[in-house]
């Protein structure tokens, strides 16, 4: 490669650089990367609640179940391989929850949105006679020259 063709494959990096920096700086990246963590923050909450608490209830309404232990034994090419049904349970449940607290949250979210859209604008105060009045005698003063 000649020293041309060097400085402009630098010239462009380093664009993409400052462009990448200026996309990073936005406000809804940093949004987006606060998202992301209380996310996967809400997401353990919502495993822990499903894994220590509603699955062992549901656990003993069916009969003494432990979900984390039922599993189907499968023999594939010689080899007996585990298929974990009850912990897929456990994670569709978990699964469920998370999707409903989102709805929930979105539902809201929408319905002040709708609300704030809906109220009503305040309407200019009514003007007083004198300033009709003047109103009229101006437009007929224009109206004459």
């Amino acid at each position: 490669m000649d020293k041309e063709k060097i400085k402009g494959v630098a010239g462009k990096g380093k664009g993409l650089i400052a462009e990448f920096k200026e996309f990073i700086a936005k406000g809804n990246v940093l949004d987006l990367a606060v998202g992301v963590i209380i996310g996967g923050a809400f997401s353990k909450i919502v495993t822990s609640l499903t894994d220590n608490i509603l699955m062992p209830i549901v656990g003993v309404i069916v009969g003494n179940l432990d979900f984390t232990t039922l599993a189907i034994k499968v023999n594939l090419w010689g080899r007996v391989v585990p298929i974990k049904y009850g912990l897929f349970i456990q994670n569709v449940v978990d699964f469920l929850i998370t999707a409903l607290c989102i709805f929930i949250m979105v539902k809201t979210i929408n319905k002040f949105m709708r609300k704030k859209k809906e109220e009503p604008k305040e309407e200019p105060p009514a003007k007083r006679d004198e300033v009709k009045l003047l109103e009229e005698i101006r437009d007929l003063l224009k109206k004459s020259k």
